[in-house]
Formats: C-alpha cells, sequence, structure tokens
C-alpha cells in the first residue's frame, strides 16, 4: 500500500463509506422498452418481486412488483443524496411533495424528525431501452439536527456546475461540482440543516462526479487533514493515481490532504469522490433509521408505528406521475419548479 492511499476495497452494488457518510448504492440497470404502464415490457417470471436485487438480464425491480423501484419507505435521522445519471425517478413523500428528475438532476432530502416516500423508476420509452444510472447517498445528520422538520432540495442538472479542466495534452477533464467546492467554484445549495452546510467551513463535504477522457490526466487537489475522502472508480478499464496501477470496480480510500495525479490508461474513465469530516458521533442503525442511541432508535421505531410520519397522502405506494409529465418538482407548499 502506498503512502497516499490508506486502503483499496472492491466495489458492489453497495459501496464501503465512511463517517460522515452512511451508504452508497449505486443502480446501474439497463431496463428494456416501456410496456406502456411504465413497467418493463418483459416477462417477470422468475423474479423475487418484491424484493428482487439479483440483476437478472441486467436489470433489477427492485421492491417494485409492476414498476421498478422503492415503494412507500419511512427515514429518520439522516440524508439521502440521488445523483441520476441517466433514466428518470418519481418522488412522492408523506408532506404531499412529489417530482420527477434524473438526466443528470439530484434530489437533495432531509429525513429528519421522519419522512415516508416513495422512489420508483418510470420506463416512458416505448420504443428501445430505458437505462437507468443513479447514485443514492446517505450522509449522516449530527444529533443536534436529527429531529429537524423534513425538508428537501432539488439540486437541477442546469444548475450544477461543472468544472472543466485541461491537461498538457489538451484532453478535457470535467468534474461535477454536487457539494463542496471546486476552484472556487461552489454546489449549489442543499437543505439548510445539512452537514454539509451547517458547519460548511469545517465540515469539507464535496462529492464530485469525475469524468477523465482516454490518455487524459487530472490532479485532485489536496484538502486539510483529518477528512475521510474516497474515491470510487466504477467505469472505464485502468488508471494511475501517483504511478499506482488501479483498476475499475475499486474504491481507493485517500489520505485527504496529499494531491494525487489520476492518469488514465484506457478508455474514459468515471469516479465518484465522497469527501468529509466526520461528525464523530456513535451511530445507532437499524434499516431505515439512524440515531445516536439505541432508545432514539426504539422511539423512531415507535412513532412511526404510531404516527407514519403523516401517513401516505397517494393514492398507490409505488406512487408513478403521468407519463406526458417533464422533470419537475412539487413541494410541500405546493410550489412547483
Amino acid at each position: 500500500m502506498s503512502d497516499f492511499i490508506l486502503k483499496r476495497l472492491p466495489l458492489g452494488m453497495f459501496w464501503p463509506t465512511f463517517d460522515p457518510f452512511l451508504f452508497c448504492a449505486f443502480h446501474n440497470d439497463k431496463y428494456p422498452e416501456g410496456d406502456g404502464d411504465m413497467g418493463p415490457a418483459a416477462s417477470l417470471v422468475g423474479r423475487m418481486l418484491g424484493q428482487d436485487f439479483v440483476g437478472m438480464d441486467g436489470w433489477r425491480m427492485y421492491h417494485g412488483k409492476k414498476i421498478p423501484g422503492f415503494p412507500a419507505h419511512p427515514h429518520r435521522g439522516f440524508e439521502t443524496v440521488t445523483i441520476v445519471n441517466k433514466g428518470l425517478v418519481d418522488h412522492a413523500d408523506s408532506m404531499g411533495a412529489s417530482g420527477r428528475y434524473g438526466e443528470g438532476d439530484t434530489q437533495w432530502m432531509t429525513a429528519g424528525e421522519g419522512i415516508q416516500h416513495s422512489e420508483m423508476f418510470p420506463l416512458l420509452n416505448e420504443e428501445g431501452n430505458n437505462p437507468l444510472e443513479l447514485f443514492q447517498i446517505w450522509l449522516n445528520l449530527p444529533s443536534k439536527n436529527k429531529m429537524v422538520p423534513p425538508h428537501f432540495t432539488m439540486l437541477w442538472d442546469e444548475d450544477t456546475p461543472i468544472v472543466k479542466a485541461l491537461d498538457g495534452n489538451g484532453h478535457e477533464t470535467s468534474i461535477k461540482v454536487v457539494a463542496g467546492t471546486l476552484n472556487d467554484v461552489a454546489a449549489a445549495p442543499c437543505p439548510p440543516n445539512s452537514w454539509a452546510v451547517e458547519s460548511e467551513s469545517d465540515s469539507h463535504v464535496a462529492i464530485w462526479i469525475i469524468d477523465l477522457p482516454e490518455q487524459g490526466q487530472w490532479t485532485l487537489p489536496a484538502a486539510v487533514s483529518g477528512l475521510n475522502r474516497s474515491l470510487y472508480f466504477f467505469e472505464g478499464e485502468q488508471v494511475e493515481l501517483n504511478g499506482v496501477k488501479g483498476s475499475i470496480n475499486e474504491a481507493f480510500v485517500l489520505k485527504s490532504d496529499t494531491s494525487v495525479v489520476i492518469k488514465n490508461l484506457g478508455k474514459l474513465a468515471r469516479f465518484l469522490m465522497l469527501q468529509g469530516r466526520p461528525i464523530g458521533e456513535h451511530v445507532e442503525q437499524h434499516g431505515p433509521f439512524v440515531m445516536n442511541t439505541k432508545a432514539e432508535l426504539q422511539q423512531a421505531f415507535n412513532d412511526y408505528q404510531m404516527t407514519k410520519f403523516g401517513g401516505w397522502p397517494w393514492p398507490r405506494h409505488d406512487q408513478v406521475h403521468d407519463k406526458s409529465a417533464e422533470r419537475f418538482a412539487k413541494y410541500a407548499d405546493a410550489q412547483v419548479k
């Protein structure tokens, strides 16, 4: 192991994460054409509907039975950051908010004191395939913010900054800045109670998607010491990090105060970078709830059983929106963007 790479870990669907991050799932599904009702025009025989994570034929229904995705389920005590590179997601929640987003958009949702939401993947193209590629990242909340009111923010693709960098041979690297700052370019604002902004000057939270062209080279700048910084190599062939070879489907846990020259040795190489100062608090997690003590965790289950976090105001738990709807966000206060 080199002095700047602290760990090298293999990647599957669920990626290793470190405080302040709790979880990262990479969904990469090659869905077939839609059946006219936003489900797949393909046989579902042989799939464990309701729990389909196998990846038969290159795609999954997840918890959906007719439409792929995740029907209504609760969360408390953390945030979800859902970055959709390809495809669409239909959102609905217990606040009465809804939306359709994708093709580069990010939804940043603070679960706080408790919310139910559904995340369905409508297959709108009935003439061809419906590829879906997304990251869902769970970012912890510090104890003082675990019970804030739920909230979500849409970071539309058009409003998400992309930093371009040319190397000495004219190859251009693109870095999408979902959170944090790169070369004085700051990401769009995320929810107000997030660890990413509550102590922004100290938390150093960064979420970047890095696209390195064939034969391209780019230097990941050094940050301050004491951060957890992970670089996930999810598309491409082979790269060098400060001269150390790495292959696709690897995670590199890096020293945060050391710059790293990334050289692409093959076709387009793509990375997700997660970085942040640890919150440093004890975590008690069970399923969709993340608290600091076992008593708080039990209270979360009790509260959900009693209140359903506001109930479910939608006609179906796998709520999808009209097929003709464009990308939109309707907030709990009825504002539509």
